[in-house]
């Protein structure tokens, strides 16, 4: 008798441990199914949105059946996509496993690739009908069909030897919880969407807003001060939605999501909103969220060329040398932007983390000045365009223009030669340096006076120039014909011939100051001489300037069908009068 009591109260306890656990198990399934009915992924007639059955009444049928189903797990119970799919692919993509779907992903596309109809299940002899007469996931953003290319790379081993080949990954040993790998260590569609709980939207394992999933794993460089990460500005309501896929307000908010999208890209390497490289920049740098308008900017006469060739850009593109291009990313960062900007874009604000070449040649990143972004495209590259002047010395790169080496350069690179200036213009000194965006500069932006936004974007002026500046001769002497030279230059001292007998050149024969000087640099002559060779020929077969001392020297070449002869300059009166004479007497006709 005390052996058949001892028995009941055993069975008697096992059975109050499995009705407890029955009873976790079903209410965390009701908890589950709590959320499901209320969300799109109830399929049942008593779904809440527009694609469900006609008549069926199990909601869970779907996916799940405790008996007969497909094989897979967890208790799978829908029929299973049998297409071949196009993974995603880029030239900086460190994962060398993104193959075909596997596990959960491959179950959500059973669904989601629009393949298979949705009332296709094990369970069930003849398919569940839908209503409307849907058959399969209808078309729309989720939708993604069998092409995942424009979508986040799924089914790839996220281990710690991927996040050593990539700084801005993080170590997934660090992974908030919520963010699941699979049993094989795959980052999978339930990595960052949970089917059962709807409680963020979009299925999202936690509130995406500044884009806290996104940044459990991918830690961007820069990015904690960036502008796209703090800047709270707002959409105005004008032009097109910048954020169409959220509904966030500012751009700290959509923070990733200012430019990328996880399903659907418009451009399929690094899943970008559009398929049109500017237009991922320009919805918000058109003024209807950044204070400035860029837009024009790019619209204008003499302009860097992003509308018609931003879309070739690629991160691991020759940097050197690559097919010629330019679109916003070659020079600017957007995960380390600043707004902040000291308003020479010394390597600050705007060019904070961008890569550049070194005045030796070398690539450096990052730039710490502004000079090594420019010679990316302006220096070694063989993709440059044609020079604007044609030289008597031809240099296209501005690398080797700038050389502190050369006889003569304007101070980017080292500060000049020439210890006599008179003509500069506080605060500039024979000791100052410079950028390029000093002369190369938005025609309406604050260096030359206006409220436009600044750089070298784009200019009413060839080449992207602040202020106007003549190219060729035979044109009236002006403040505002040559107002480039004129921002450091003072015109009272060029034209009281204070250091050269410019009144003579500029004024009384119209010559242009391009067609003497070369403003970036000259390896062998001083003082910036490099003949314009549109104008300037040689005579007993030479061209040269000589300099004899800061304010005088000779020229021998003819100009303009005049014949300099070793012809002197600030020597004294005498010999600036025969030089004037020389230039205003007409050239002799040839006796046949």
């Amino acid at each position: 008798m005390k052996t058949n009591a001892h028995s009941i109260q055993s069975i008697s306890r096992v059975w109050q441990f499995v009705g407890a656990l029955l009873l976790l198990v079903f209410t965390a399934i009701a908890a589950c199914a709590a959320s499901i009915v209320d969300s799109k992924h109830n399929l049942a007639i008593s779904g809440p949105g527009g694609v469900k059955a006609t008549l069926e009444t199990e909601i869970c049928i779907f996916c799940h059946t405790p008996h007969q189903k497909t094989g897979d797990v967890p208790l799978w119970n829908h029929a299973m996509p049998v297409q071949q799919y196009t993974p995603y692919s880029s030239t900086t993509l460190k994962a060398t496993d993104v193959r075909q779907p596997t596990g959960a992903s491959k179950l959500c596309l059973s669904c989601h690739d629009g393949t298979v109809a949705l009332g296709m299940v094990n369970s069930r002899r003849t398919q569940i009908q839908m209503r409307d007469a849907v058959t399969t996931m209808p078309p729309g953003s989720t939708r993604l069909g069998t092409d995942l290319s424009d979508d986040h790379p799924i089914s790839f081993k996220y281990d710690s030897a991927l996040a050593s080949q990539n700084p801005e990954l993080k170590d997934p040993t660090t992974l908030d919880a919520r963010v699941r790998l699979d049993h094989d260590r795959q980052l999978q569609c339930t990595s960052c969407h949970d089917p059962h709980n709807d409680q963020f939207g979009k299925f999202l394992v936690q509130d995406n807003a500044g884009s806290a999933l996104c940044l459990n794993c991918h830690v961007p460089n820069r990015w904690k001060d960036s502008a796209h990460k703090i800047s709270t500005a707002t959409w105005n309501g004008q032009g097109i939605n910048p954020w169409p896929h959220t509904s966030e307000p500012t751009v700290a908010a959509n923070a990733c999501a200012s430019c990328h999208a996880s399903h659907n890209a418009g451009t399929k390497p690094r899943l970008l909103n559009s398929a049109v490289a500017e237009q991922n920049c320009l919805p918000c740098h058109n003024g209807n969220v950044a204070v400035k308008n860029l837009q024009p900017e790019f619209e204008k006469f003499s302009a860097h060329p992003i509308i018609t060739t931003g879309h070739l850009h690629d991160e691991a593109e020759d940097f050197i040398n690559p097919t010629r291009h330019v679109g916003c990313v070659d020079c600017h960062n957007a995960h380390a932007a600043q707004a902040s900007d000291p308003g020479s874009l010394h390597a600050a604000g705007s060019l904070v983390g961008v890569r550049g070449v070194s005045s030796l040649g070398t690539v450096v990143n990052p730039v710490t000045k502004e000079a090594q972004l420019c010679y990316r495209c302006h220096g070694d590259s063989i993709g440059k365009g044609p020079a604007v002047v044609t030289r008597r010395v031809a240099e296209t790169n501005k690398r080797l223009q700038f050389a502190g080496a050369n006889a003569s350069f304007h101070p980017i690179e080292a500060v000049g030669r020439n210890s006599s200036v008179p003509s500069l213009i506080s605060p500039w000194t024979v000791t100052s340096t410079m950028t390029c965006s000093d002369c190369h500069n938005n025609n309406q932006g604050p260096g030359a006076g206006g409220t436009g936004a600044r750089g070298p974007h784009g200019s009413q002026f060839s080449p992207i120039l602040e202020r106007e500046m003549v190219f060729v001769d035979n044109q009236a002497e002006s403040p505002a014909a040559y107002a480039m030279c004129y921002k450091c230059h003072s015109r009272t001292s060029i034209l009281a011939d204070e250091s050269f007998p410019h009144r003579l050149h500029v004024v009384d024969e119209q010559t242009s100051c391009t067609t003497c000087h070369d403003s970036h640099g000259v390896a062998s002559a001083p003082a910036l001489i490099n003949f314009n060779t549109a104008y300037v020929s040689a005579f007993s077969s030479r061209i040269e300037f000589n300099r004899s001392s800061p304010f005088s020297g000779n020229c021998t070449l003819t100009c303009h069908s005049h014949d300099h002869d070793a012809s002197a300059y600030g020597a004294g009166a005498p010999i600036q009068s025969q030089m004037r004479k020389l230039l205003r007497t007409p050239p002799k006709r040839k006796v046949r």
